[in-house]
């Protein structure tokens, strides 16, 4: 099956690059910008790959929703089997894209937007074919949690661990969607869509690490615990699904303390098979190109789909579950939150919450930040 590309920038090069080694698969032409065109494989107008029988499917790893999302409609339409690695766009778009590739017939599969090389969602479209997923989520943002890493095991600064970051290539210049836990936040979405027939697009929270500090990192370590920041999804007792992503502190020994640099932990827990813990390279070249290249081989094989027939979009209700939180607020804020201990110094107070869900932990956030007090939170214990 030859596979047109979109996209030629560091993803884009390891999938044409694999593709020409590929069992079943071929490379064929690669969209990329006007004035690019360098080479006679490269192309720079979607119609000459649409329009091409001899493409069989399109692989899409541009990023962002637009024009992503007329490019991938433009392919299914014309039947060619589509596979991204871009969560936004399927976050955004994926209800759309499912019906697209239903009435076309075309394979429509997303399992390279979620921790690159870890194969998280395409292990989670079949385990939940014959078991309940209780609960899913993980640490799947390798920048941020190279940054953590950074800043708690060898004592870096905000600043120190972002610029160390953007220096190795893990952080982008605007590194937004990472460290306000978007990009997570994405993932998790994708998830539950995958796991429980809901693209959650309401009811969402993210918080990320911009609010942590050097003394924050220090103050958690002198207490014993460690960092991460974590998406977090799961049913409700209801039916509904819960989706967020906040920092969570771990007490030593537990398996997220030994996820180290930029790497990705995912897990999923099934009724029957219990806790299925996946690890390695969230993101980079080629662990996203190698996932790429799996979802087109399982096309080979047959697979058309991860969303399910009946995947809507819908609401997340963060309400139902309880949790202590860690929070460093201005002191004359501290009464704002109902706290099991607190420690006050220099104008600044150190809390342990009462049980609070994650729904009115960062509501109180976001009023107390919105009264002009700076803050940073994370729960206890995950």
């Amino acid at each position: 099956m030859k596979v047109a590309v979109l996209g030629y920038g560091v993803v884009g090069v390891g999938v044409y690059e694999m593709l020409k080694k590929a069992e079943g698969l071929e490379p064929g032409p690669v969209l990329v910008r006007p004035g690019k065109a360098d080479a006679p494989f490269k192309v720079t107008s979607i119609e000459q790959i649409v329009s091409d029988p001899t493409v069989g499917a399109v692989a899409e790893v541009m990023g962002g929703v637009s024009p992503a999302f007329e490019y991938a409609a433009a392919a299914l339409k014309a039947g060619k089997h589509f596979v991204t690695s871009n969560k936004a766009l399927v976050a955004a778009k994926g209800i759309e894209l499912k019906a697209l590739a239903e009435e076309s017939g075309a394979a429509f599969l997303f399992s390279a937007a979620c921790g690159g090389g870890v194969p998280f969602l395409h292990n989670l479209s079949i385990a939940r074919k014959s078991d309940e997923i209780r609960s899913l989520g993980g640490i799947l943002n390798g920048t941020t949690n190279y940054m953590l890493d950074a800043m708690q095991r060898l004592d870096m600064d905000y600043g120190q661990a972002l610029a160390d970051a953007q220096r190795l290539g893990y952080a982008e210049a605007d590194p937004t969607a990472d460290v306000s836990g978007l990009d997570a936040l994405r993932k998790i979405m994708l998830a539950c869509a995958v796991a429980y027939d809901v693209l959650p697009t309401e009811g969402l929270l993210n918080e990320g690490i911009e609010n942590m500090t050097a003394a924050d990192a220090a103050h958690m370590k002198s207490r014993g615990y460690t960092c991460r920041l974590l998406a977090q999804g799961g049913r409700n007792p209801d039916g509904s699904v819960y989706a967020f992503v906040e920092p969570v502190l771990f007490r030593a020994g537990a398996p997220e303390c030994s996820v180290l640099e930029n790497y990705n932990m995912a897990k999923y827990e099934g009724a029957c098979a219990g806790s299925i813990v996946l690890m390695g390279q969230g993101a980079g070249r080629w662990p996203t190109a190698s996932a790429v290249l799996r979802d087109l081989s399982c096309v080979l094989q047959g697979d058309r789909a991860m969303l399910q027939p009946g995947c809507k979009a819908g609401a997340a209700d963060n309400s139902a579950l309880s949790r202590l939180y860690y929070v460093r607020l201005p002191e004359a804020f501290a009464a704002r939150l109902p706290s099991e201990s607190c420690e006050a110094e220099d104008g600044l107070a150190r809390l342990v919450t009462k049980p609070l869900s994650p729904a009115a932990m960062h509501a109180a956030a976001k009023e107390i930040r919105a009264a002009g007090g700076e803050l940073f939170f994370a729960a206890i214990g995950g």
